[in-house]
């Protein structure tokens, strides 16, 4: 279960080789080099409708043994009745350049997806019931390289993506739904509000989405999205986002590739304000010191286990709309190039998006 990520170990490789200057001005195209698939895109035949009945296409459901998302620290305990229905789209978990989905069956990647789980997804297992499905990833290169087969990876993703959904709006009864993914799993998060709850009676039954680690335009995005912003913390039906960076941050990666981006409404994102929620609050461009902080996961070195810190990381929203934490925290290997914190935006306010979905569901049953 504790492998290095293969795009990681790329980028100690392209430091130890080229040096850290080489790696400042030419570090994205080497890293894509070391990443994207040379291969065609393999054209795949959809999933059957009815594919995601069988328990072996879920990485977590209620009733699977072993479900890594009901994963707790010390001190907590999953839900023993939880009222919600929730479905986590993990993050990309598949680093191969020999195809440019994964394949289901590929254990390194679904060893990886269920730390995920534990890491991301257990935040809410409190609140809710959790479903996670299996999905032909698109591996990571795809997201380096502007190649149509990319997008054509993303496509076939999210087609297993918005089949396991059905099957989940079909498992989950009447509940009230809470969304979440990052990284990958929120870019596809992103479509499935677009096209399964935006103006459907399904909107309705939505506590509250989660689209972490991936940019959401308040111009070109939320107004396509069925849900507003969460404006305050008592707010039920609306949606969250933020990407965390330690200072200094030097996120230029990341906001050249928002810049070059699209919206979901097919608008250009270039100078649009972006979707920054403060999870230690709960609202929008916020700031809060690290004492309401209620508690991020340290991961042991193993990944095998991890323990949970009160009061020891902060949180503000700059004007860019990247959610900046101050110095570094010694979370482990996994931080990015630029102070990124990528890999820990959920283990970084873990506690807090646990409380977080717990109110916002209380509001909602109130209404």
């Amino acid at each position: 279960m504790a492998r290095k990520f293969i795009y990681l170990v790329a980028i100690l490789i392209v430091l130890t080789i080229a040096g850290a200057f080489a790696y400042r001005i030419w570090g994205k195209e080497l890293l894509a080099i070391a990443t994207v698939p040379t291969a065609q895109f393999e054209p795949l035949p959809a999933q059957p409708a009815d594919a995601y009945r069988d328990a072996k296409m879920w990485l977590a459901r209620p009733d699977k043994p072993g479900n890594p998302a009901l994963w707790t620290p010390a001190g907590y305990k999953a839900g023993a009745a939880p009222q919600a229905a929730v479905f986590f789209i993990h993050p990309t978990s598949f680093f191969e350049r020999t195809h440019w989905n994964a394949p289901l069956d590929n254990q390194e990647a679904n060893d990886r997806a269920a730390l995920f789980l534990r890491a991301q997804a257990s935040a809410f297992n409190e609140a809710g019931a959790i479903w996670a499905p299996r999905y032909r990833q698109a591996t990571f290169g795809a997201f380096l390289t502007t190649d149509g087969n990319a997008a054509k990876a993303l496509n076939l993703a999210y087609g297993d993506v918005a089949a396991a959904f059905d099957a989940f709006v079909a498992q989950a009864g009447d509940r009230p739904i809470i969304l979440a993914g990052h990284s990958q799993g929120a870019l596809h998060l992103l479509r499935l509000l677009r096209e399964k709850v935006a103006g459907t009676p399904l909107a309705k039954r939505v506590v509250a989405a989660y689209v972490v680690g991936w940019p959401v335009s308040r111009s070109v995005d939320l107004p396509a999205l069925g849900l507003p912003e969460c404006k305050t913390a008592d707010q039920a039906g609306c949606l969250l986002s933020w990407q965390s960076f330690a200072e200094p941050a030097e996120p230029s990666l990341v906001l050249d590739a928002y810049a070059a981006s699209s919206g979901v409404d097919g608008k250009p994102r270039r100078g649009t304000p972006m979707v920054c929620t403060n999870p230690l609050t709960g609202t929008p461009d916020a700031a809060a010191p690290a004492d309401v902080n209620l508690g991020t996961l340290y991961p042991a070195a193993d990944l095998g286990s991890a323990t949970i810190e009160a009061k020891r990381v902060p949180a503000r929203c700059d004007p860019r709309g990247l959610l900046l934490i101050g110095e570094p925290p010694s979370l482990g290997s996994y931080v990015l190039p630029g102070n990124n914190y990528h890999v820990y935006d959920y283990s970084l306010f873990w506690a807090n998006v646990r409380a977080d979905a717990a109110r916002r569901l209380a509001i909602f049953s109130r209404k």
